[in-house]
């Protein structure tokens, strides 16, 4: 008899952890017949084409116009998520927006073509995070709760970095603009909300704030939709834009 038939099968036991490993099994929430996989694959592959190509992160509106009928936006963009989230760029959440960006842990490698950017002052920092927390306010509510004037200059330069928008007007006398902060303000600090913003207690944590604080001092939460107008505010109209040369006037001809 030839020693192959003399061999015996020894068992190899798989445990579940290892199993798990080797043979990777789709939730069964999301597990689907196989052209329906096809079709999603498909779909993540738009959405990964349309995301890298995109100089600004893309809205989930703008994904739903350019794919398919019927596609799950959020599921889509949760599978291509974990499809980077090993890989040198992760496909990251930026409000109700998606962009790629490079990984946390290899951000040392971009700081020689980092370009360098002007500092903010003092004074636009203070205004910048009274925007954030209490958006939306006015000029005239930032100098309330800082105490001083507020320069036009310094809300110009918060305007000219993008990161704080004019986004409608109080309804009150005089129609006092309102400011709030933009999707680039939350991109730039890698905030998926606005909401994500640190908390009392993770300031006096990382020592921005004083422990000699009045005990009644708080931190107001910003709202949880920043685009949603207030009850008591106006949206901008053609005319406001004109007003504040946020638009071109129109030339009628006699």
């Amino acid at each position: 008899m030839s020693e192959r038939a003399n061999a015996s099968v020894i068992p190899f036991k798989v445990d579940d952890e290892t199993e798990g490993e080797l043979f990777p099994q789709e939730p069964a929430e999301q597990v689907q017949n196989p052209a329906e996989r096809l079709y999603m694959a498909e779909a993540v592959r738009m959405a990964e084409a349309i995301v890298f190509a995109s100089a600004e992160p893309v809205s989930e509106k703008q994904l739903a116009a350019r794919l398919p009928d019927g596609i799950n936006i959020a599921m889509a963009m949760a599978d291509l998520q974990q499809i980077y989230a090993r890989r040198g760029v992760n496909l990251v959440r930026v409000g109700d927006a998606w962009a790629f960006r490079t990984a946390g842990d290899l951000a040392f490698l971009m700081s020689r073509d980092t370009v360098q950017q002007r500092k903010l002052s003092r004074a636009a920092l203070e205004v910048l995070a009274i925007i954030a927390y209490h958006q939306p306010v006015t000029r005239a509510e930032i100098e309330d709760i800082r105490g001083v004037e507020t320069s036009k200059g310094t809300l110009d330069t918060l305007l000219e970095t993008e990161w704080v928008r004019m986004r409608g007007r109080r309804k009150t006398p005089g129609r006092p603009v309102t400011y709030g902060t933009t999707e680039t303000f939350l991109d730039h600090f890698a905030l998926e909300e606005i909401r994500d913003l640190p908390g009392m207690e993770e300031l006096k944590g990382a020592g921005l704030l004083s422990g000699r604080m009045p005990s009644n001092f708080s931190i107001p939460q910003p709202p949880a939709d920043p685009d949603a107008l207030a009850d008591d505010e106006d949206a901008l109209t053609d005319i406001d834009l004109e007003e504040l040369g946020l638009l071109t006037p129109r030339v009628t001809e006699d």
